[in-house]
């Protein structure tokens, strides 16, 4: 992390200190900068993250956009519920080869049912690698562990 600690909404607190960010992103060495439901930032090196070729992987967009997305749909459904991803997209228009990209969520839908974020990943210059959208099913909670 940058040094200073994540911005993170009293719920989003309570979400991560009861999940952690999963197994998958801290192998990838994400780093969750924000946290609400609303809006959700993080970064992760493009290093050990790459194809064969040596640029970022496509797969690691994709993760660090499901990572953003439903961690900001199980702040939006805490305490009542958790989320899960039902589908998942990305458009890749630029590729890194070193550095940091930071990944922003927007929500774009907050239902009942369903939340939609889109996900901007960028590189360090600010431009514009990948846009993922991603769609959440709210689940209720089933057990008094899901409503802690």
């Amino acid at each position: 992390m940058s040094g200073q600690d994540p911005i993170l909404s009293d719920v989003a607190k309570q979400v991560s200190a009861q999940r952690g960010v999963g197994a998958l992103a801290e192998k990838m060495g994400i780093q969750i900068l924000e946290l609400s439901a609303e809006r959700a930032v993080a970064t992760m090196p493009v290093e050990g993250n790459t194809q064969p070729i040596g640029l970022l992987h496509g797969g690691a967009y994709l993760v660090l956009g499901e990572t953003l997305g439903s961690f900001a749909a199980n702040v939006w459904a805490h305490p009542n519920g958790h989320a899960v991803g039902i589908e998942i997209s990305a458009s890749h228009t630029k590729s890194a080869t070193r550095g940091l990209v930071t990944g922003t969520a927007t929500a774009l839908s907050l239902g009942k049912t369903l939340t939609v974020h889109e996900i901007v990943v960028t590189n360090e210059a600010g431009e514009r690698l990948s846009t993922v959208r991603i769609t959440n099913l709210i689940r209720k909670a089933t057990s008094p562990a899901d409503q802690e």
